[in-house]
């Protein structure tokens, strides 16, 4: 986990070995059809910018989203089909990362092809969810089209005191972590191990999330 090259921020670093438990993870970010039907069901307020048309296509990832919004619609879904959760940064980068371990990107060390405009933005908005090729787990988008929040507080020294098992970030802070690139940013995918944060309650359209559940035993 983190980063063993020179390149990236101070909070990738030292590069260190982690475990983390069987969990699933959701193939394309919770999308804005999705989040439509939390809002129907629950009446929570809209995200910011909902009735943007270039954030409103059904198969876009749904945007505009708080920390604190992940976690009601991730409570709504556990109601209705059993517990989801935010990934915990660990679980992120494990399951971007795919099968091979110390690749820049989760489907190699360049920027894929399929990435709208070669990954250079930013781009006018998201792009559908199941775009492009997935990585070798079978994820589709991972660190790429919007920053996806995490569990964890961030703290930029975390790495330096993770445990090796099942780390779940620092015990309090000021931001939430988020992982991946977005369509805001001049560069669109992000390294696997690049970190984000941002404050919980913030609202921004290049911030969406994923679910994640314990992976069901084998038979």
């Amino acid at each position: 986990m983190g980063s063993a090259f020179e390149e990236g921020q101070a909070d990738e670093h030292p590069a260190h070995r982690v475990w983390v438990d069987a969990f699933d993870l959701a193939l394309f970010p919770v999308t804005r059809e999705d989040y439509a039907a939390f809002l129907e069901a629950t009446r929570h307020p809209e995200p910011r910018e909902w009735t943007t048309p270039v954030f409103a296509q059904p198969d876009l990832p749904v945007v505009g989203v708080s920390w604190h919004d992940a976690q009601a619609y991730c409570a709504w879904r556990s109601a209705l089909e059993g517990p989801v959760h935010l990934p915990t940064e660990a679980q992120w980068e494990r399951a971007a990362r795919g099968r091979v371990q110390g690749r820049r990107y989760p489907m190699g060390d360049a920027i894929p092809d399929w990435v709208p405009a070669g990954g250079q933005g930013p781009i006018d908005a998201p792009w559908p969810v199941a775009t492009g090729d997935p990585n070798d787990f079978g994820l589709f988008g991972m660190s790429a089209n919007i920053h996806e929040w995490c569990a964890d507080w961030h703290a930029r020294d975390f790495y330096e005191r993770s445990p090796a098992l099942n780390p779940t970030g620092a015990m309090s802070g000021v931001r939430r972590a988020a992982r991946g690139g977005a369509w805001r940013h001049a560069t669109t995918m992000s390294r696997v191990s690049a970190r984000s944060k941002l404050d919980p309650s913030f609202r921004y359209t290049d911030y969406g999330f994923r679910l994640t559940r314990p992976a069901p035993l084998a038979r």
